[in-house]
């Protein structure tokens, strides 16, 4: 045992000199540990600087984990193991709740009766860090001396030190950030983040930083709800722009009649109603990003005053016949095959080859192969933090169940889900999402949506009219080639009446 010891603790003292990111050297640290001490479940979180302990690696514990940030205070045992300077157990008859409640992989896990053992980690007296142990079998930490778990301790906290002292020198060689950049990056961090582990979406990650640096045209393609915007955010945070504006438009949105002036704009008396000269969202991306969302549904005219800006830097104003010069990167993003589009004569081949200087393609939630469980962690800390509820958990034959699906609304269509399981949830009292508590929303047979249709209990006829409305709008959005333009001849109603009906009705984030 002593021998195999030493041969682990010089494998994590190696792997501080590695040149592996830092996931894989949090993740080396944890599978050591595993092989020493007699634990079925292991966890190393970051002291972040916002007061929350982040999981970094784990092992005997779901994935969902790695997309939860843990508040101390929510966590009663977290904050002990925190406040302390030495080892912490907790015996399997400790009162107080577990985070790791319903997230252990240990076919015991049901019986809830387990001991921990926690440490926090320390740099030069800060706190930088926690390691928790967890063990089904009840003693099973009495025995370990202290001297093997300060040793253990001390590799961790270094490794986190090592990390972080990287992180920091990396960070130093950028430019300083002004009041500008600060505000942006505060704005940007409310778009989200590409959360998964899958090779899938490694691959996207790795196609984004390779296109970031450079001023080329991004055209996203992808199916609806894989998360278009986020990458394209991801693409002009990572770029030298990053301190300038990303305007965002949504072609399927624009007004009718409108349209020229919302990217272009106008200059005062150049249409009824235009009592002020305005300017366009390409003047205000200037020295910027632009990201054209929904891009397939641009008018063939506007497509063609597009190209002139792309292609000469210039653009004019609705009534004005003065040349104003923009120099803005474009990122543009659809769910249309726009190969098909050029060849139906619907979509200028100029303009796509001016777009298509690098293709990124965003896979469908469904080809993300072991995503699903950490999106739904990651989903659901949003429910826990909106709604305080720290305990909230997903059952894993819930889990289970919404791996199964084909989730053709994909990373939206999850989440809205999960948000209206959690909700149900809470309505009765309950801590654990349950396979009931996703109603009809999963997949339902006809004779689902008919009893949903036509209900057995009383229930609100606006709800019930607006719950077939979603699913008449998405039935019809799947038909029409999942264009809005088609979409909208499909119910013989306006494109931007439908396009605001399906975000009131939450069918579009």
């Amino acid at each position: 045992m002593h021998q195999h010891m030493s041969q682990v603790l010089l494998d994590i003292a190696l792997n501080l000199t590695s040149n592996q990111n830092s996931d894989a050297q949090y993740q080396h640290l944890i599978d050591g540990i595993d092989q020493v001490f007699p634990c079925d479940a292991s966890a190393l979180f970051i002291f972040d600087q916002d007061g929350f302990l982040v999981p970094v690696a784990v092992k005997g514990l779901a994935n969902s984990v790695l997309g939860r940030r843990f508040f101390p205070k929510a966590h009663p045992r977290l904050e002990a193991i925190m406040q302390s300077k030495q080892p912490v157990r907790f015996d399997a008859n400790c009162p107080l709740p577990d985070p790791f409640s319903g997230v252990l992989l240990s076919e015991e896990a049901e019986l809830d009766v387990h001991d921990c053992l926690g440490r926090s980690l320390h740099v030069d007296g800060q706190l930088v860090g926690l390691l928790t142990l967890d063990s089904m079998t009840v003693g099973a930490f009495d025995a370990i001396e202290s001297v093997t778990i300060e040793t253990f301790a001390a590799l961790a906290a270094a490794t986190l030190r090592n990390i972080g002292q990287i992180k920091a020198l990396k960070a130093q060689n950028k430019k300083q950030k002004h009041v500008t950049e600060t505000l942006i990056q505060q704005a940007r961090s409310k778009e989200g983040e590409l959360v998964g582990l899958s090779p899938q979406i490694n691959q996207l990650r790795s196609n984004i930083a390779t296109v970031a640096k450079s001023d080329y045209a991004v055209l996203i393609t992808g199916e609806t709800g894989v998360g278009k915007e986020l990458v394209a955010h991801s693409v002009h945070a990572q770029s030298h722009r990053s301190t300038k504006p990303m305007i965002y438009v949504n072609c399927a949105a624009l007004p009718e009649g409108l349209a020229e002036s919302e990217l272009f704009g106008h200059v005062k008396g150049a249409f009824t109603g235009a009592n002020h000269s305005r300017a366009g969202k390409f003047e205000l991306a200037d020295g910027g990003t632009i990201f054209l969302d929904e891009l397939g549904e641009l008018p063939l005219l506007l497509q063609a005053k597009l190209l002139r800006v792309i292609q000469q830097g210039e653009l004019q104003r609705v009534g004005s016949d003065k040349h104003l010069l923009v120099n803005v990167r474009i990122i543009a993003a659809t769910n249309r095959n726009l190969e098909q589009e050029v060849a139906a004569g619907q979509f200028r081949a100029d303009l796509y080859h001016r777009l298509n200087v690098f293709p990124i393609s965003v896979p469908p939630l469904r080809k993300r192969e072991g995503d699903i469980p950490v999106l739904s962690g990651y989903l659901l800390e949003k429910v826990r933090n909106q709604f305080n509820i720290p305990n909230l958990h997903l059952h894993p034959k819930a889990l289970a169940q919404l791996e199964r699906q084909p989730w053709p609304g994909n990373v939206r269509e999850l989440e809205h889900t999960l948000t209206r399981s959690a909700l149900r949830a809470i309505q009765q009292n309950e801590t654990i999402i349950q396979p009931r508590h996703f109603d009809s929303d999963l997949r339902p047979t006809d004779a689902q949506s008919a009893s949903k249709y036509f209900p057995q209990q009383s229930a609100g006829l606006r709800s019930l009219v607006e719950e077939y409305q979603r699913d008449l709008i998405v039935h019809a959005y799947e038909k029409s080639e999942q264009t809005w333009s088609k979409t909208a001849e499909f119910l013989q109603m306006d494109r931007g009446n439908l396009y605001r009906m399906a975000k009131k009705l939450k069918v579009v984030g």
